[in-house]
């Protein structure tokens, strides 16, 4: 019995004191069939849902910009959730101390450098609390957020088109407006907080959606998997599908909301290479 609640206590401690800081880099090739050959070999590097607030800050946000910067990406992508919501968390925090720390989440995302930039789409976190004001302090550092927005990155002659929504969950989403003006016969990279808005973007002009909500279950129990996951998050929780001829990938995410604890789902910083081609199943 003894060894029992032993056991239990050291899985307690590993999924609060261990799991949250141990970044997982994940590299996943991505075959477009769209895709320019002078963009063949592009890297762009994700990460997601930060959630600076009451158990995330400056340290393990740190941790996944070095990480990023050490990829060599060409691209970076911040898919939402910079700060956590007192409103969504039902905590006691004050207002002025969530922007504050939107604030100094950007400072730290900062240190990021990347030869394309480094452009975001709001989560649901970030739209309930002050989107205005969190889109701006991030470009105030360099950080190029897309509302319902596009920005065509040029190659070697050739052009790929990133896109971003604002969050579809508590924002005014407008995919119609985001890929407005943007050629049909040119590839799309989509960042779209939530994952389960692949069903509506996979009808479009999108060839890759980039999204994270989840945090991948936050804790993933063997056999049973994640007890919880959160609204648009349910039918794509993590990694990479393939929905009709649009891939997808769910990022895991690198804060923690509710409890400062992950199990069976670590931080991920992502490394995405795209190749020209069909592409292959997804692994869901």
């Amino acid at each position: 019995m003894a060894g029992v609640a032993g056991l239990g206590l050291g899985g307690a401690g590993y999924a609060t004191f261990v799991e949250p800081e141990e970044i997982s880099v994940e590299r996943l090739d991505i075959h477009l069939s769209r895709l320019p050959e002078g963009f063949d070999g592009l890297k762009i590097a994700q990460i997601s849902d930060l959630h600076y607030g009451p158990f995330t800050g400056a340290r393990e946000i740190g941790a996944a910009a070095d990480h990023v910067n050490a990829l060599g990406a060409d691209l970076v992508v911040v898919t939402g959730d910079f700060i956590t919501s007192p409103l969504l968390e039902r905590t006691s925090t004050p207002a002025s101390t969530t922007l504050a720390n939107a604030g100094r989440c950007a400072r730290v995302l900062s240190r990021i450098r990347a030869p394309l930039g480094v452009f975001a789409a709001l989560g649901n976190h970030d739209v309930t609390t002050n989107p205005g004001y969190i889109s701006e302090v991030l470009q105030a550092v360099g950080i190029r957020v897309l509302r319902n927005g596009r920005a065509p990155l040029e190659r070697s002659g050739a052009r790929l088109w990133l896109a971003g929504v604002d969050d579809v969950l508590d924002g005014q989403p407008r995919l119609d407006q985001a890929l407005a003006g943007v050629p049909r016969r040119e590839p799309l990279v989509l960042m779209a907080h939530e994952p389960d808005f692949a069903d509506e973007a996979s009808l479009q002009n999108v060839d890759l959606q980039l999204s994270g909500h989840s945090h991948g279950g936050q804790v993933r129990l063997p056999l049973i998997g994640a007890p919880y996951l959160p609204r648009l998050a349910r039918k794509y929780p993590y990694g990479h599908y393939l929905i009709r001829q649009m891939q997808l990938y769910t990022n895991r995410g690198i804060g923690t909301i509710g409890v400062p604890m992950r199990f069976g789902a670590p931080p991920e910083v992502t490394l995405f290479t795209l190749r020209a081609g069909r592409p292959a199943g997804a692994a869901h």
